[in-house]
């Protein structure tokens, strides 16, 4: 796909045009919620109630809990997805049942759920097949080894109805590596950077605590476990961030937070893309500017810089006139492709690969005759995104549950930027799934159907220039399933501790494929009927 295509879109002009109204006043919001919005942690708000029950929004944080149960008994989204939210979720109630802060008789029987669907469903599985959740093989066993210890220090009245034999760890999974690490720590050693997101079960203290640091590793979790270590005092500006993050949402917390770099260059570099015709403030595009520096980007504070954040910032920077050289990118190059983090990584991600494309497709894009070597790693991604793809056409990634949202990414920067016929051949193969697995209402999904993963769908069909009825019946199904789902919400999908929801990013993804397929359904002189928004015109 072209730039000349979004130009085309960004040009059609935005009088009555309810998805440019929808988006300018998301990307207004960015400035005024600078940590950025995600969903509230079943995860993270049990580890507050479990070790930090002195912040306020405690009995909240505790009927967030209950709430969130599912009939089964466990938390959190289906598969082995369930095991962590379960966990920490289990582990605090034993905790406050212990405590004694919350009537003990509406907390036995959502325990004795929660350690029949661990016991019975979710710790059977084999490690092979619980999915690759960042640090699984560090919360897994701490968390065992918690509530091990919560069920062996209750009162004997209480044990008698909690009868239960210690938890064991998956098959395959073992302790070693939490063990390692606390080690270390105790013994005063250095960790990598990324560590500090999870420092809640590793019984650290971050090396640049002070009065000034916001957050421990984009995560209130860890930030709290300092906190309550340490003290209040030793953290005013993180104290105040944990109680700002409580007030918003009246008790439970998000994770990960905060995720400023991340949530703005997403939603600008996403709207952007589909020719949505926005003027972000100008805060918000120095900050990203201000986040290119030599080492790359991160996510949040806290957090180490990746190849993710840095190129997906790159890309937005690019399409709002602000190009910087992508030179920085050069310190996660691997022999397989680009590493998202600079310390290590287990694994390969393709998503993070194709936006390594994208930016270096805008550089190359804009400056023809830059050096040999730019417009080689442009060649080289279009070979390696293909070598990834799965046999019937998807990609799948470590860092989103769905392959939709991989496939996106993929077809997305192999269509604009992609060279050779491997990368057209891998486009086409795409599409052509995504077409064959569109669900009876117009939906896509790897669970159900879910606004999110429809509109990362209708983007591959959209990307693909052609004419064909099948396809323009797919994009106008997919279509109304957006608008008729406008107000649902969003499943968690993005890989964290546990699945999470950058809610903001989200709907800038609806928004934009709603711009896409509306074009796509109407035409660009008309208006777009989006998502439930009403154009002020009339589509005949």
């Amino acid at each position: 796909m072209s730039d000349g295509a979004t130009r085309v879109f960004a040009d059609a002009g935005t009088a009555a045009d309810p998805v440019a109204d929808a988006a300018r006043e998301l990307i207004a919001g960015l400035a005024l919620r600078p940590w950025g919005q995600v969903a509230p942690s079943v995860y993270e708000s049990g580890r507050l109630v479990a070790g930090a029950a002195w912040l306020p929004g405690h009995h909240q944080r505790i009927g967030f809990l209950l709430r969130e149960q599912r009939p089964d008994g466990a938390w959190g989204p289906p598969e082995g997805y369930a095991l962590v939210p379960t966990l920490s979720a289990t582990d605090a109630l034993l905790a406050a049942l212990a405590d004694g802060g919350w009537a003990g008789a509406d907390l036995l029987a959502p325990v004795a759920r929660g350690l029949d669907a661990l016991t019975g469903r979710l710790l059977p599985i084999h490690a092979r097949a619980l999915p690759d959740t960042p640090a699984l093989d560090l919360i897994v066993p701490a968390l065992v080894e918690s509530i091990n210890g919560r069920l062996t220090g209750l009162d004997r009245a209480t044990a008698e109805r909690l009868p239960r034999p210690p938890l064991a760890l998956p098959a395959g999974l073992g302790s070693d590596r939490l063990r390692a690490v606390r080690a270390a720590v105790a013994a005063g050693a250095a960790l990598p950077t990324k560590l500090a997101h999870f420092y809640e079960v590793l019984d650290a203290t971050p090396a640049d605590a002070g009065p000034t640091l916001t957050a421990v590793g984009a995560s209130p979790a860890a930030t709290a476990a300092w906190l309550t270590a340490a003290g209040p005092a030793a953290g005013p500006a993180a104290h105040a961030f944990l109680r700002e993050l409580i007030r918003e949402a009246d008790g439970p917390v998000p994770c990960p937070t905060p995720i400023t770099v991340f949530e703005r260059a997403w939603v600008l570099s996403g709207l952007r893309r589909a020719g949505v015709a926005v003027n972000p403030p100008a805060t918000v595009l120095r900050t990203l500017a201000a986040a290119t520096g030599a080492e790359g980007i991160a996510t949040g504070e806290g957090l180490p810089t990746d190849a993710d954040t840095t190129s997906v910032t790159l890309d937005a920077l690019a399409r709002f006139g602000r190009p910087a050289d992508p030179a920085s990118l050069w310190a996660y190059e691997t022999a397989e492709g680009f590493c998202t983090w600079p310390e290590s990584e287990d694994g390969f991600s393709v998503t993070t690969n194709a936006h390594v494309l994208d930016a270096f497709g805008q550089h190359v894009a804009a400056h023809p005759g830059a050096d040999a070597r730019y417009h080689r790693t442009v060649e080289r991604l279009s070979a390696v995104l293909p070598a990834h793809q799965l046999a019937d056409g998807p990609w799948q990634d470590r860092w989103h549950a769905s392959p939709y949202y991989a496939t996106a990414c993929c077809v997305l920067a192999l269509a604009e930027f992609g060279r050779g016929a491997a990368a057209a051949e891998a486009v086409d193969r795409a599409a052509g799934w995504v077409l064959n697995s569109q669900r009876a209402d117009g939906s896509w999904g790897r669970w159900d159907g879910t606004a999110e993963e429809t509109a990362y769908a209708l983007q591959v069909l959209l990307a693909v220039p052609t004419t064909v009825p099948r396809v323009d019946d797919a994009v106008a199904r997919g279509h109304a399933y957006l608008h008729e789902s406008a107000g649902r919400e969003h499943p968690p999908l993005w890989y964290g501790k546990e699945l999470y929801c950058p809610t903001v990013i989200v709907r800038a993804t609806v928004l934009a494929a709603c711009r896409l397929a509306g074009i796509r359904t109407f035409g660009v002189d008309r208006s777009v009927v989006d998502c439930g928004y009403r154009s002020t015109k009339t589509a005949t």
